[in-house]
């Protein structure tokens, strides 16, 4: 078993994977960079260390002061989250030359699975429907419009190097190719060092499905099912929940069968999901490969009762599964609303500042994950998830009813965050009902901005307390009154991108 794991990364799923240690008995080493000298996930740690200044590509990115770390701490295994290093074959190559575990599938899966048409063709080999579209790179901009014309407008121009929303232009015309080919190139390139795309048919109104699958050393492969992930924008989600209220029985069977074909073809190992697009008529596709664990992964933690993070450990370490696919029986519902330092009802504009109150939820079936703690100082440096607030029942009425009062009772002063709006959501008839695609947003935006306008205009003494503060913690003081910046100008300064991909 692993004797000392370091950790590189940071946050929520920092904390997280530090929890399953404590339980395992395995000492975590945390890493942080100079803005998280006293953050939670160092103070949690058993030993913590320093990396490098703020910017990631700094300290989070810097693969020579990570492994560095390791090697003065005595760690003798990796664990890289989500995001930031988790899905770079370089540095899971230069982890095991290293002599270190990697807590994660091998370089050659990621580089496999990592460039999405060579994904698409390992699918086409195992029989997975892919959306219609190139199963090579276009090249020019005489083929993506060729390939564009075949399918029919509209069409998605995706980077194949990578996810995340970056190297993403719908085109709805043909008078766009032009343009949105290029900008997609350059933005390719710019974040995966790779200008590579690819033309696919846009679907209309998908569900974004996904099947968490988890593989070990000794030819094991099992589904553990599915995730609705339909509430995202840009690309990126929101509020996930499982199972999905919308899939049939026997396609989630299909999917779940063709997942774990696709993870076994390509020689799977440790916590993954396979990506489904879904159409109305229950026609799904194979969209990409997610080579690490999820984000959204408590919420089949939930309904399973199985801790993915110690399986991952377990497995690291030449183990096989705890469990078999006869073995998964998910009971319940439930849901996550990721929550980040953003205002949903202003485009989703980050918001900077420190946590002035932070007041936790609790109670039967809630759970949050989070990596803050009052006085945290919220920067512009890093990507702006806070934490995960999930909930489960035992019918999805329940979960959604669990949810809403979690929500209530989470206080998080000082900084704009994305509670109101999954409020608004989980109070969508729409969204009660299930009866939502990746859409969603974009379809009822006027509505969930008025379901807020009129919570607001019934605020109580305790919200009108808490936006004082608000204001409080945002007037400069004297000392920087002559440099104050918007939350949204220091992302902006600093060039700030996300770090946690689909």
């Amino acid at each position: 078993m692993i004797k000392k794991l370091l950790i590189a990364n940071r946050g929520e799923i920092a904390v997280r994977v530090i929890r399953s240690c404590r339980e395992l008995d395995i000492p975590a080493v945390a890493v942080y960079s100079e803005a998280d000298r006293s953050a939670p996930h160092v103070l949690m740690a058993d030993e913590a260390i320093c990396i490098g200044p703020p910017p990631s590509v700094e300290s989070y990115l810097n693969v020579t002061n990570i492994l560095e770390a390791a090697r003065s701490t005595g760690a003798d295994a990796i664990h890289p989250g989500y995001g930031f290093l988790s899905e770079n074959a370089g540095f899971a190559r230069s982890v095991l030359n290293t002599g270190l575990t990697w807590i994660g599938p091998g370089p050659e899966t990621l580089e496999q699975m990592g460039d999405k048409v060579a994904a698409r063709r390992l699918a086409l080999e195992v029989g997975a429907p892919v959306v219609p579209g190139s199963i090579e790179p276009v090249t020019d901009l005489a083929a993506a419009e060729k390939t564009a014309t075949e399918v029919g407008y509209p069409v998605l121009i995706k980077a194949a190097g990578g996810g995340g929303g970056k190297g993403m232009r719908v085109v709805t015309v043909a008078d766009e190719l032009p343009t949105a080919f290029e900008r997609a190139r350059s933005e390719a390139a710019s974040a995966f060092a790779d200008d590579r795309v690819y033309v696919e048919k846009v679907l209309g109104q998908p569900h974004h499905v996904e099947i968490q699958i988890f593989a070990d050393s000794h030819g094991r492969v099992v589904s553990l099912g599915e995730r609705e992930c339909s509430i995202q924008r840009r690309y990126q989600k929101i509020i996930e929940e499982t199972p999905s209220p919308f899939i049939a029985p026997e396609v989630r069977e299909q999917l779940s069968a063709l997942s774990v074909k696709i993870a076994a073809a390509c020689h799977y190992l440790s916590a993954g999901t396979v990506e489904f697009l879904v159409d109305g008529d229950q026609n799904y596709y194979f969209l990409e490969m997610n080579t690490r664990l999820q984000v959204e992964h408590p919420i089949t933690e939930l309904v399973t009762g199985l801790d993915l993070v110690a399986e991952q450990l377990r497995v690291a370490s030449g183990e096989s599964l705890s469990f078999d696919q006869d073995d998964i029986q998910p009971r319940g519902y439930a849901l996550e609303c990721r929550i980040y330092a953003e205002d949903g009802f202003e485009s989703f504009a980050p918001s900077t500042g420190n946590v002035l109150e932070l007041s936790a939820p609790s109670g039967m079936g809630v759970r949050l994950d989070h990596g803050i703690r009052q006085g945290l100082e919220i920067t512009p440096y890093y990507d702006p998830i806070l934490g995960k607030l999930c909930a489960w029942g035992r019918t999805r009425p329940e979960a959604v009813r669990r949810m809403v009062r979690a929500l209530e009772e989470l206080r998080i002063i000082g900084v704009r965050t994305t509670v109101p709006f999954c409020m608004a959501v989980m109070n969508h008839p729409a969204f009660m009902e299930g009866n939502y695609c990746t859409s969603f947003i974009s379809d009822y935006l006027p509505e969930l901005v008025s379901w807020s306008e009129e919570e607001t205009n019934h605020l109580g003494e305790a919200a009108v307390l808490g936006a004082a503060l608000f204001a409080a913690a945002r007037r400069p003081t004297t000392s920087d009154r002559t440099d104050s910046r918007s939350a949204k100008s220091d992302w902006v300064r600093l060039g700030r991108e996300r770090q946690v991909s689909q």
